[in-house]
């Protein structure tokens, strides 16, 4: 059986084994919450649309795995010290030995602060990975409002767009309309106006037999020159087209 002393030796032996794992642990925790909390700070100097350190599947389970972990040899030291002081109470050689209670104080103040070390590293972890939801269900919220508002502007600017057309056509088809009924008077005005010369002529030639018969000489005169233009330039034709083909 062991003694007393080999019993204190190796429940000491079991802490100090205990505590360098969770300083080791504790040191690579601390640099994930470090890591953590400087890209934090990065994305919110740059603005930028970047993914946090504990974003992704593989970081969230190392975080869960580390914490746990440092939580159970937090258990299992506190375990430790329990003993060693359950040991120092029941009779254990040199209980009284101030060196032991110093030596057992000391164990359970390291418990205490690797505890209290733990427990705010996580709870910066923690509150550095709300804040990143929380920042990344903005942006979303963000980007959506700007997708919709996008589409929106694009749909305005189209109606705009199909209203200025109409706009012009309707301006066009009144252009257009004016200068129909713009035309439309002159030749009213120029028929009016030939009307009237004509209703002149026929006066003047009722009044004045001899203009309308010089008008008749004139006329037949016209026509005959016409025809005698007409008989020369088939003559000059034929001609031609005899020289040509002989």
């Amino acid at each position: 059986m062991a003694g007393p002393g080999n019993v204190w030796e190796d429940l000491r032996k079991q802490a100090r084994q205990l505590e360098n794992e969770i300083d080791l642990k504790l040191v690579s925790f601390s640099k994930l919450g470090t890591s953590y909390s400087s890209q934090g700070h990065a994305q919110d100097s740059r603005r930028a649309e970047t993914s946090p350190l504990l974003g992704s599947t593989n970081s969230e389970h190392m975080f869960e795995t580390m914490a746990l972990e440092i939580e159970q040899l937090l258990v299992k030291l506190n375990e430790v010290n329990d003993k060693m002081a359950e040991y120092s109470q029941n009779g254990g050689i040199h209980t009284n030995n101030p060196s032991l209670m110093h030596t057992l104080q000391r164990h359970r103040d390291i418990l205490q602060d690797y505890t209290l070390e733990f427990n705010k590293t996580k709870t910066n972890i923690s509150a550095y990975r709300d804040r990143e939801e929380l920042l990344g269900s903005v942006r979303r919220e963000i980007d959506n409002y700007h997708k919709g508002s996008s589409v929106q502007n694009r749909r305005t600017d189209l109606l705009l767009k199909e209203q200025e057309h109409t706009r012009n056509a309707d301006r066009v088809a009144d252009e257009a309309i004016n200068i129909a009924m713009a035309t439309k008077e002159n030749l009213m005005g120029q028929k009016g106006m030939l009307g009237g010369i004509t209703t002149k002529m026929n006066t003047l030639a009722k009044r004045f037999p001899v203009i309308n018969n010089l008008f008749q000489k004139i006329n037949l005169r016209k026509r005959r020159d016409s025809i005698i233009l007409g008989a020369v330039i088939g003559v000059c034709v034929i001609l031609l087209l005899l020289y040509a083909f002989r």
